[in-house]
């Protein structure tokens, strides 16, 4: 998508009519051409980019009709207009069946012209967002089901891959649901150890009293309900990887247990009198920061040292804001599809809302989100009233402002971190964020030279 993605093509074979419509459009900052036919329509749409095609309904050759099934054949993101002077209700529901945008009855009001024509593009960027989002969720920015295109989750990628055949034991740090057991899953599979077991074990979802036995195993009639011998979590991952999670919530006296198992590379079952080889890799996992429960003497110093041989910090999702989307894409997907719905995407005061709230449940929550909205939804795109009450009340636009007035910014300062934060959330697309601002995109460039010191022309 080019910056400045948006323009409009008029298609009319009267000569007059498209010279008025492209200089209302022209007038209001869009980029406008006007052509006198479908085919010609068709030529001009293979050689430059539009967001909007604005076509009159009945011409000479091809009809408007014809032209629109034409467009969202070669060009489904583009948004198509049908234009007529014979306007019914008949014709709107058979247009917009057959995919239009939406239906102009002439002679056309110039605010109803424009109010249609900037919702069509608006709808037609997120289109096209979602197209491409689709695209690149299953190249680049995907790992092992492990979804983000930001800094911090390429970072993270990377380090997985520089540690995946190594037989270093790793810690996975991070607030809750930001996707830890994903993460251990993706070192292994990614490991030489790959053909091997994955064993994860939940180790605050364990009894106390049964943690020792359902990691080492036990020996027949070692306590009173063991009927016989049982292999351990241990054992089960032979040659593969043994994941820890919630590993804060160990006891001491298993702290003490698994550190030797850990450096003898051996275990010995409950009950039994000869210990057993081991070759099982640890990856271990937190919420917690680790060091600080060291010295509060709530975990073992030398046990801890030999878990963080590597940590791997996994950011939380108000640390990568920009993976939202494709988040959300992959989610809405996987409901829908569960479900048997035909939900295609969200509105753009619903998208806004996701991106401002401040995901204290991360990555799980989210999904959550996606999977109660698609469940509540009555059309194909998920509104804001979908979303749950406490994300429909997370605007980050205030959250700036109540930054703002805390640091006591001056005006100019606020400005600017507004200008920033809304060309963040349109992607750096200079035209979506003068619409946000309400702005043209003249006064736009201007205040970012003025940002960026830079001297500025209005040529």
């Amino acid at each position: 998508m080019t910056e400045e993605w948006g323009a409009v093509l008029v298609v009319d074979d009267d000569a007059d009519m498209r010279s008025l419509l492209c200089d209302v459009l022209q007038g209001r900052g869009h980029q406008c051409t006007g052509v006198g036919s479908g085919d010609d329509a068709l030529q001009q749409l293979s050689e430059e980019d539009y967001a909007v095609v604005l076509t009159d309904l009945r011409m000479k050759g091809m009809l408007g009709t014809e032209l629109l099934a034409e467009v969202k054949q070669r060009y489904p993101d583009i948004g198509v207009i049908l234009m007529t002077a014979f306007g019914s209700v008949e014709t709107a529901v058979e247009a917009i069946r057959h995919g239009a945008s939406d239906y102009l009855t002439k002679p056309v009001k110039t605010e109803e012209l424009v109010r249609v024509v900037e919702r069509a593009i608006r709808e037609a960027a997120l289109r096209r967002e979602v197209s491409r989002l689709r695209k690149e969720v299953h190249k680049e920015y995907s790992f092992h089901q492990i979804l983000g295109k930001s800094k911090p989750m390429q970072a993270v990628f990377d380090l997985i891959r520089r540690v995946a055949d190594s037989p270093t034991n790793v810690l996975i740090t991070g607030e809750s649901g930001t996707g830890k057991e994903l993460v251990a899953k993706a070192i292994h599979y990614n490991s030489d150890r790959r053909d091997a077991p994955f064993v994860p074990v939940n180790c605050a979802a364990i009894p106390e009293q049964l943690l020792e036995s359902e990691l080492f195993g036990h020996m027949r009639g070692s306590f009173t309900d063991a009927k016989m011998d049982k292999r351990g979590l241990f054992e089960e991952a032979q040659k593969g990887t043994l994941f820890l999670d919630e590993i804060s919530e160990l006891p001491l006296m298993l702290q003490a247990k698994l550190l030797r198992a850990i450096q003898e590379r051996e275990i010995r079952r409950v009950g039994a009198t000869k210990s057993i080889p081991v070759d099982v890799r640890i990856i271990a996992a937190t919420n917690l920061n680790l060091a600080e429960e060291v010295k509060n003497k709530r975990f073992r110093e030398d046990f801890y040292y030999r878990l963080n041989v590597i940590e791997l910090r996994l950011p939380p999702l108000r640390e990568r804001r920009e993976d939202i989307p494709i988040l959300v894409d992959a989610f809405l997907k996987k409901c829908a599809d569960s479900r048997g719905k035909q939900v295609k995407g969200l509105s753009e005061s619903a998208l806004a809302m996701l991106a401002d709230y401040a995901w204290p449940g991360n990555v799980r929550e989210l999904e959550n989100v996606i999977e109660r909205a698609v469940t509540l939804s009555h059309g194909d795109m998920i509104g804001a009233d979908d979303l749950p009450v406490q994300v429909q009340g997370s605007r980050g636009d205030r959250r700036i402002l109540d930054e703002a007035a805390e640091r006591t910014l001056p005006l100019h300062e606020v400005e600017k971190e507004y200008i920033v934060k809304i060309l963040e959330k349109t992607g750096g697309n200079k035209y979506q964020a003068a619409h946000v601002l309400g702005i043209d995109r003249k006064t736009l460039y201007r205040k970012l030279a003025e940002i960026e010191g830079k001297p500025h022309s209005d040529a």
